[in-house]
């Protein structure tokens, strides 16, 4: 997908507000829609583009209640990255592999990106979320204590 690295002339952007917003809304929506999911919650962590007034009542008006965000209706728990599979897996996971052949420019980076997330495998994501909901067990367990320093086999 394009919007993540280049507007649509073609030159290298970063995520703002208006970015982000026109990503959910002109991407991410659409794609939810051609898929049958029930009880989807969106979670986001405090990223200013995330955060902004902007963007949080357009989250509250498609997700509604389940909208885990700072200033959502469910406020994002700070320094949870135990409880994130985009932190504790897919950054680190993503990264290891688009850098494993050293790339020189920014095209080979991006173009290594793209192809480590797109052999990422349905059985790898179930192995993910069977590893997510075993966090969440340990956190419910032991009413929210901070997890101990372990390593979470995949």
């Amino acid at each position: 997908m394009e919007s993540f690295f280049k507007n649509d002339e073609g030159h290298n952007v970063t995520v703002n507000g208006d970015r982000y917003r026109a990503m959910i809304t002109n991407f991410f929506i659409p794609e939810l829609n051609n898929h049958d999911v029930q009880e989807l919650w969106f979670q986001q962590d405090g990223a200013t583009c995330q955060t902004a007034r902007a963007t949080i009542d357009l989250l509250k008006d498609t997700f509604g209640d389940h909208l885990i965000s700072r200033f959502g209706p469910v406020n994002w728990p700070p320094r949870s990255c135990d409880l994130t599979p985009l932190d504790y897996f897919l950054w680190g996971y993503v990264k290891s592999l688009a850098y494993a052949d050293k790339p020189q420019t920014l095209d080979h980076l991006e173009d290594n990106i793209r192809r480590v997330i797109a052999d990422i495998r349905p059985q790898m994501l179930e192995k993910v979320i069977e590893n997510w909901t075993s966090r969440l067990d340990y956190i419910r367990g032991s009413r929210g204590s901070h997890m101990p320093e372990i390593l979470f086999k995949m």
